[in-house]
């Protein structure tokens, strides 16, 4: 069945809320693009998926952004300062920052933001009511208040510097309290914001529109922003689908590359193949994302199971040429993953970490006589539990292992069961991946920190060690940058020793943009930001 629909009938969506300047004999700019994986709320408080992080992006502001850079930079926040203690955080907004039209304001204007509205918003985020998965954000012990409108404040119990990265997220995007009230669960399809474009229409599976917002208040070399006129998005599920229409033109834009189509657009070394270069470009980029398989060590004490041994663990590190992997299954889309957990393109990635755990089969023959199996001789088999998505690189995996002397066994789940099973910590042997949620590397050594054992938080391995966690929470107290770099440093190796983990390798933002697009930036933290981006077709 055909869900597409016609994105403008007689221009009248842009006639409506956020009102076009624009003659009715002037071409619009519309930028169209394809969500496979569905959009699920418009609400910032639910902005957990890529899919509605983007959308979301593009109609919220928070106090604080990040550039393409992973610079933090002002937003409705014009500056800010931060106590010596490195607990208390002023920041001064900005007065000419307007919510969207919307009837839920007097007369249908939308007002001016102030101090108040972001304690409303960072309070709802936090109310169990909401059960917003955002409220981690804010621990039970931050405290922040409006000291006017146009001064907000927030205090910390303990420091933690990277928490200027956290505001950055879209749950901690400003909300008006009438819309939110008006709305009530409506507003996941009725948001109301303060970003480059306004919402229009949405129609579930089929079509989201935005358009421009006139009353932006960012500029860049004296032009108000957006360029944009509108943002169209479909909802094709069918991958191969969805690059058909790509490359018939109807999207100006592709986000990564799937099996199906990776071999008609790619060579082998990741370039674009020379038919489309007249037609598209291609944006490759750091993305902070690690995929690993990851060994439940909660139980140290059974000492019949092989994966407690850290020589095991050790010996299917050095077990599979992950060169050969990345090249042959990925296009060379991505970084082999010898240089410990945390990515490329993340301050503190530890690239003199390389030929730590390089393809060594003769090594991993080693460690497994050391362990009390010669050749394999004796080892239990060794169960990986995988979703389908990954099956491919898990059998090259168990391929180049099972020749070095293990019994390597393949467990295909449903992604929503494997991520529980990994929650209950029922899945000794896993593949898992860790997308940053914020632009500093103590998200990535969180993974790893005791107290944050699952379910009730990331560290999924159960690995404890109690010199990293003296580390960890030395560098949550370190304001000055170089030195808890450093601190990072000694902990992502004191991981890569212990083996809790077999990293796979450090994952590449990949971006199709039509040759008529331009102003489309990228990012490690692969966030889609439209407002400096136009379109001449």
């Amino acid at each position: 069945m055909d869900f597409r629909i016609p994105l403008f009938s007689g221009l009248v969506i842009l006639s409506v809320a956020c009102t076009s300047t624009h003659q009715n004999n002037q071409k619009y700019q519309i930028f169209k693009y394809n969500e496979s994986a569905g959009i699920t709320s418009l609400d910032p408080a639910f902005a957990r998926s890529t899919s509605n992080i983007w959308a979301v992006n593009q109609i919220f502001n928070g106090l604080v952004q990040i550039d393409d850079h992973l610079n933090i930079q002002p937003c409705i926040a014009k500056n800010w300062q931060i106590s010596d203690n490195g607990l208390t955080y002023t920041f001064h907004l900005r007065k000419d920052v307007c919510f969207h039209d919307d009837p839920s304001f007097r007369g249908g204007k939308g007002r001016p933001v102030n101090a108040f509205d972001f304690e409303y918003s960072f309070k709802r985020l936090i109310d169990p009511k909401i059960a917003s998965p955002g409220a981690w954000v804010f621990g039970k012990d931050t405290r922040f208040m409006a000291a006017n409108d146009s001064t907000f404040v927030i205090r910390l119990r303990e420091t933690f510097p990277p928490f200027l990265g956290l505001l950055t997220m879209q749950y901690c995007s400003v909300v008006p309290r009438e819309a939110v009230l008006r709305y009530g669960a409506d507003f996941r399809n009725h948001p109301v914001g303060t970003g480059p474009f306004c919402f229009k229409m949405w129609k579930e599976g089929v079509k989201l529109v935005m358009v421009k917002n006139p009353r932006y208040f960012e500029t860049e070399k004296g032009r108000r922003l957006p360029y944009l006129d509108a943002i169209s998005i479909s909802f094709i599920i069918d991958k191969q689908a969805a690059f058909l229409e790509f490359v018939k033109g109807n999207l100006d834009y592709m986000s990564g590359i799937d099996a199906s189509y990776k071999d008609e657009l790619l060579t082998r070394s990741g370039m674009l193949k020379d038919k489309y270069k007249d037609r598209f470009n291609l944006i490759r980029q750091p993305y902070l994302n690690t995929e690993y398989l990851g060994f439940f060590v909660g139980n140290p004490s059974d000492k019949a199971n092989p994966i407690n041994d850290i020589r095991i663990r050790q010996a299917v590190n050095y077990g599979f040429d992950r060169v050969k992997m990345m090249k042959h299954l990925r296009n060379s889309i991505g970084t082999p993953g010898v240089f410990g957990f945390i990515p490329a393109g993340m301050p503190g990635y530890d690239s003199a970490m390389m030929h730590g755990y390089d393809y060594q089969p003769d090594r991993s023959r080693q460690l497994l006589a050391e362990a009390g199996y010669p050749n394999g001789k004796g080892l239990p088999p060794i169960t990986l539990i995988t979703n389908p998505t990954y099956l491919d690189l898990c059998k090259y995996i168990q391929q180049q292992l099972n020749q070095t002397g293990f019994d390597v066994r393949i467990d295909v789940t449903p992604p929503a069961t494997l991520r529980e099973m990994m929650a209950q910590g029922k899945a000794p042997f896993f593949r898992g991946s860790w997308i940053a949620d914020y632009p500093d590397a103590e998200n990535y050594l969180s993974v790893f920190y005791s107290k944050n054992h699952s379910p009730d938080g990331p560290n999924y391995t159960h690995y404890s060690n109690s010199e990293f966690d003296r580390l960890f929470e030395q560098a949550r107290r370190e304001v000055n940058d170089t030195k808890r770099y450093q601190l990072y440093l000694k902990m992502n190796r004191l991981v890569m020793t212990d083996a809790p983990v077999v990293v796979l390798y450090y994952d590449e933002v990949l971006r199709f943009v039509s040759k008529h697009v331009s102003g489309l930036g990228s990012n490690a933290m692969n966030l889609l930001t439209l407002k400096r981006v136009t379109n001449r077709r």
